[in-house]
């Protein structure tokens, strides 16, 4: 990243809208979202905030907290003006009911320490009436509160409970975290700056068929890499071994690389040999490079060095960079490369560059290049579903709130 991106990333850090990158009031289209300015005064009124803590723990423990973190502004200006803050989140899958292994304690531990005086509820998914939107759950929720702010994006794609509930029956506002978002996604999605590269990497093209044709009515240029890139390649008629694919969309993917000679592949493949097996190098199998036709058995597992160098030409000319999908199983170190040459593509750029959640930001991470891009989505459904759609339910409802 540029030092003009850094001052970028900086002044995003604050809350500030970006000068060059972020949208204009135009660009985020439709009505305002209340912000936490519209709550008017807030001393000694209780405020409930839907953050997400959703966390990843290793034997009890947080090994990244950064959602944590993210909340932070909006918590500490909440309590700088004189509320009494409750957050609430979930944290994993539990099934409806009280699990220890997703209790909020480990988190309740680390929010003590960053901002102390805020009380945390337990997980809502111990309950049932979260996620199916349960009335009286809401009303459970929320009683005794005199305000609502959901600062969770990572979970506003879902029109759970405690996302578009409050809403219906308390002054409501966007908090920071979710506010940046939404001003940032919507911008890259309605007015970003060209040539505007899109990057998608990940394991199925049905997961992001939708985002993609959004985007390509927007991009100059979207590069396909991860495991999606192969059913694009069988869609060409390469032969791609024992690769990934999704046979029922090999059409779609003909369809979209005839109406659009945005789509850039990959040109070559670092695959795995028979008998080889993903994160076990002990197990044997032979890692080579091939273009772009596998021989029967052999799973194409990144992109190779000739894709990397391309992908990195395309990215240094961007305007605006967004980045959602890893290139190859990173988590391998044999199949990291691909990967990590974008990701430090993405970091040196010269536009504006956006990356979202999910494995981009555990990539970005891994490489020690969190802090080098200018947006890091903590939301990866999330963000796809915004850039897809242009909106989301926990948005939505924060527009129908009684204070909008």
């Amino acid at each position: 990243m540029t030092s003009e991106a850094a001052e970028r990333s900086g002044a995003a850090s604050e809350g500030e809208p970006d000068p060059e990158g972020a949208p204009t009031e135009e660009a985020r289209g439709g009505e305002r979202v209340p912000v936490l300015e519209d709550l008017g005064d807030l001393d000694g009124r209780r405020v409930l905030v839907r953050a997400d803590f959703n966390v990843p723990l290793e034997d009890g423990e947080i090994t990244d907290d950064l959602r944590i973190r993210s909340a932070l502004p909006t918590l500490r200006w909440l309590q700088e003006q004189g509320a009494t803050v409750t957050a609430c989140s979930h944290l994993g899958r539990p099934k409806g009911a009280p699990d220890p292994a997703f209790s909020m304690d480990p988190v309740r531990a680390r929010l003590s320490e960053l901002a102390p005086g805020v009380e945390l509820l337990e997980n809502l998914r111990f309950d049932p009436g979260e996620t199916s939107n349960d009335p009286a759950f809401v009303q459970r929720l929320i009683e005794g509160q005199d305000a609502y702010v959901n600062d969770a994006f990572g979970a506003s794609h879902r029109a759970h409970a405690s996302i578009v509930g409050p809403p219906q029956f308390l002054p409501s506002a966007a908090g920071r975290l979710l506010a940046r978002e939404a001003e940032v996604l919507l911008g890259v999605r309605n007015d970003p700056r060209h040539p505007f590269v899109a990057i998608l990497g990940g394991a199925k093209v049905s997961d992001k068929l939708g985002v993609i044709e959004a985007l390509l009515q927007v991009v100059d240029t979207l590069i396909v890499g991860g495991g999606m890139c192969f059913t694009f390649l069988a869609a060409q008629g390469h032969s791609i071994g024992s690769s990934l694919v999704e046979p029922d969309q090999v059409e779609t993917c003909k369809r979209l690389l005839a109406e659009s000679d945005a789509i850039h592949l990959p040109s070559d493949i670092t695959g795995l040999g028979p008998g080889g097996k993903i994160g076990d190098p002990s197990a044997g199998g032979e890692v080579r490079q091939f273009g772009t036709n596998l021989p029967d058995g052999w799973m194409g597992l990144d992109i190779g060095p000739g894709t990397a160098a391309e992908f990195l030409d395309i990215i240094g000319e961007a305007g605006t960079v967004l980045w959602n999908g890893p290139m190859g199983v990173f988590e391998d170190e044999r199949f990291a490369a691909g990967t990590r040459a974008v990701a430090e593509a993405v970091a040196e750029a010269r536009g504006f560059t956006v990356v979202g959640g999910g494995d981009s930001a555990a990539a970005l991470a891994r490489f020690g290049l969190a802090d080098q891009v200018d947006h890091l989505s903590t939301g990866g459904g999330a963000s796809l579903e915004l850039l897809e759609q242009g909106d989301l339910p926990g948005l939505k409802a924060l527009r129908e709130a009684p204070n909008a």
